[in-house]
């Protein structure tokens, strides 16, 4: 991993209480560089996953910044920090911004909800210390950062406190109808965004009432996928594109699908509405 090796920022609940304390401790013994300037925390979209999909603004940020946050599970290199690996200044501080818990315990558990809380209140804590000493950050946000990203949830506890600014990317799905070579909704076309992680017959219901169809976060719910799109009489009709403008971009209609990869992975149903 390029740049300056920089700060990990883990913790939230139950999971990470410990980690919390000597993280905590450690900042009371970190001196602080206070400034006249407040620095900005500039969530930058970075779009599907090909490097030269970013954006000139999104380029220039993450070329010229001197902090650089990104979140990533534990033990992994993040999927942001791929898409940026040799863009970033030699000197750059890396702060990797690690989930205390992903798949390990259920969403419908409060614990979930409870330890990302307090992870998310945690990281915003150390942005904000760093742009109160003048630092400007750069966090790197696949896709966009305000479509079912991370970055809303520091977003909405940095909003008030210190600058924040964001820099549009092109969304994960954008890139996987774009791999199928098919155009995902013409004319009237209603678009539904759904994720797989609803209920069976919500996503019955949801399927049946829309002309084109994405559904992301399938990962462990494929079997529940597949029965509601053969419910929903969609069947023939529906494509998986897993790691949409990345390496080893793959498309594969539903039917054919064995298995699919847990991160990374889109389906979709193209809409066949009115043309001229």
């Amino acid at each position: 991993m390029g740049g300056t090796a920089g700060a990990v920022l883990r913790g939230g609940g139950a999971v990470g209480r410990q980690r919390n304390h000597r993280c905590r401790a450690q900042r009371t013994r970190e001196p602080r560089r206070m400034s006249a300037r407040v620095g900005t925390i500039h969530g930058v979209g970075l779009g599907p996953g090909a490097p030269d999909l970013l954006s000139v603004r999104a380029d220039r940020l993450v070329r010229g910044a001197s902090h650089v946050a990104y979140f990533r599970k534990a033990g992994r290199p993040g999927q942001a920090r791929r898409i940026v690996e040799g863009m970033l200044r030699p000197d750059a501080i890396e702060l990797a911004m690690e989930y205390p818990v992903t798949t390990e315990i259920p969403l419908s558990d409060p614990r979930y909800n409870a330890c990302l809380a307090a992870f998310y209140a945690d990281c915003s804590t150390r942005l904000t210390a760093l742009a109160q000493t003048g630092a400007d950050v750069v966090v790197l946000c696949e896709g966009d950062p305000f479509f079912y990203g991370s970055f809303m949830h520091l977003h909405a506890r940095l909003s008030g406190v210190v600058p924040v600014a964001v820099v549009p990317g092109i969304t994960g799905m954008a890139g996987a109808w774009n791999a199928t070579g098919v155009p995902i909704t013409w004319g009237d076309d209603v678009l539904t965004v759904a994720m797989a992680t609803l209920p069976e017959d919500e996503l019955v219901r949801r399927i049946r009432d829309t002309d084109a169809l994405v559904v992301m976060k399938i990962g462990r719910n494929l079997a529940k996928l597949r029965r509601a799109v053969a419910a929903a009489g969609r069947a023939d009709a529906a494509w998986l594109v897993e790691h949409a403008a990345m390496p080893g971009q793959k498309v594969t209609r539903l039917a054919e699908a064995d298995s699919v990869t847990p991160y990374f992975s889109i389906l979709l149903i193209h809409g066949q509405g009115r043309r001229p």
